[in-house]
């Protein structure tokens, strides 16, 4: 299937690494033009390079998204480059381990800086460009907004605003045909899942139980399979469809994890 993505110009924020690398490249193979937004430069080229590398099309734009002022920023050079923008994915942000009993104000707010505010931001600078292309957007989301998972506070209330803000501008910007949608991710290996997992006193058993839990083929996703529902999304071929958190999750949420 054609989705009619040559040379949109899309930005994906934290497209350097991980579940944002996977989209990046997917974005660019369907022969999208990808700005790839973050905070580290050398990071940032090497995923350009890569997709360069397979005759796709990206550039790097730089910012520090917790700074609103790189906001902006990040917004005006993808301008200053394309011209326009056609889809912004908000995806950038790390579980931060900020829990209640062993947290405070100053790292809470930190937090939602890190994992929510940039989303609001980016979309509200892009906006009067997506006006211009009825451009959609596409936020990440997270488990730990429907499921809690300890210790985690600020990550889980910063993806509750996720998901609550994607509701919300589905709704306010019905008038300029922009669609919104949230893809909603459970157990997907990364490279920081990764470094995660062997921090624990046996990573191969941890690993193993985890996997075991996911009731489609008890594996995990892939930041492929996050990107393609992502690049659907972004697609005309997802025309009608705006408003939703879509699990890609193998039916860790919604189905009996004793299956």
């Amino acid at each position: 299937m054609d989705l009619n993505l040559h040379n949109k110009v899309i930005i994906v924020t934290g497209g350097a690494k991980g579940i944002g690398e996977g989209i990046a490249i997917v974005l660019a193979a369907e022969g999208a033009i990808v700005a790839i937004v973050g905070r580290n430069e050398l990071d940032n080229a090497k995923v350009v390079q890569k997709i360069r590398a397979a005759n796709g099309q990206a550039f790097s734009v730089f910012a520090e998204l917790t700074q609103p002022e790189d906001c902006k920023s990040a917004i005006e050079k993808v301008i200053q480059q394309q011209g326009r923008i056609d889809g912004l994915v908000n995806n950038a942000g790390i579980n931060d381990g900020v829990g209640l009993e062993h947290g405070n104000y100053e790292r809470f707010m930190a937090s939602l800086h890190s994992n929510l505010v940039h989303y609001y931001l980016m979309a509200q600078y892009a906006l009067p460009y997506l006006k211009i292309s009825k451009g959609p957007i596409v936020n990440i989301g997270s488990k730990t907004a429907e499921t809690g998972q300890g210790g985690t506070s600020a990550y889980a209330a910063s993806n509750g605003g996720r998901n609550a803000l994607t509701r919300e501008w589905a709704v306010e910007l019905l008038p300029y045909s922009i669609r919104v949608n949230a893809v909603m991710v459970a157990e997907c290996y990364t490279p920081l899942y990764e470094k995660w997992i062997q921090t624990l006193p046996d990573p191969e058993a941890t690993l193993q139980k985890i996997t075991e839990r996911i009731p489609f083929e008890h594996r995990m996703t892939t930041a492929q399979e996050i990107a393609n529902m992502v690049a659907f999304l972004l697609s005309d071929r997802s025309s009608h469809t705006t408003g939703q958190l879509i699990h890609v999750d193998g039916g860790y949420v919604h189905l009996d994890r004793s299956i």
